[in-house]
């Protein structure tokens, strides 16, 4: 194990009520349905990453827009000693094109509606649903902002 958190950033991609997952080809999740992303690189910052992740795994182009919240995941050998502890940035990206498709280190990429998610009816990782709520509400409240600034300029 190293001696430190390793950084890494996932991207949270809505479109619709639909969201962008990826089911992960390697250990420890292997099979289970996530979010795209991996390691930060030096020189890098995690919403880059997320970004560049994003389009590494799936083909699917999108900006990123803001942080939603940080993920800690601690994996543990059989007999309880800490082997891994990554620190993963979450991060909320505007869809802009592009079909999902899966590469690099994952089997499989899709939409799905956000109702299958929160019913946990896939095979998920950890805090999947819960993150993907988060993203949710600040696109509702991005789009609340921008229908009351619109209002605003309207009644000028």
């Amino acid at each position: 194990m190293s001696a430190f958190p390793r950084l890494g950033a996932i991207a949270v991609v809505l479109r619709g009520d639909r969201v962008l997952l990826v089911q992960r080809g390697k250990a420890p999740d292997r099979g289970l349905w996530g979010f795209p992303g991996g390691h930060v690189e030096p020189g890098e910052t995690a919403m880059q990453a997320a970004a560049r992740e994003l389009a590494e795994e799936t083909g699917v182009i999108a900006r990123p827009v803001e942080y939603l919240t940080n993920v800690d995941v601690l994996r543990h050998d059989g007999s309880g000693r800490l082997v891994a502890h990554y620190l993963l940035a979450a991060v909320l990206c505007d869809y802009r094109r592009g079909a999902p498709v899966a590469a690099d280190d994952v089997t499989d990429a899709a939409w799905f509606d956000v109702k299958t998610v929160r019913a946990r009816e896939l095979p998920m990782s950890a805090n999947v649903a819960e993150v993907m709520e988060l993203g949710i509400a600040r696109v509702q409240a991005r789009r609340c902002a921008e229908s009351q600034a619109s209002t605003a300029a309207d009644s000028r």
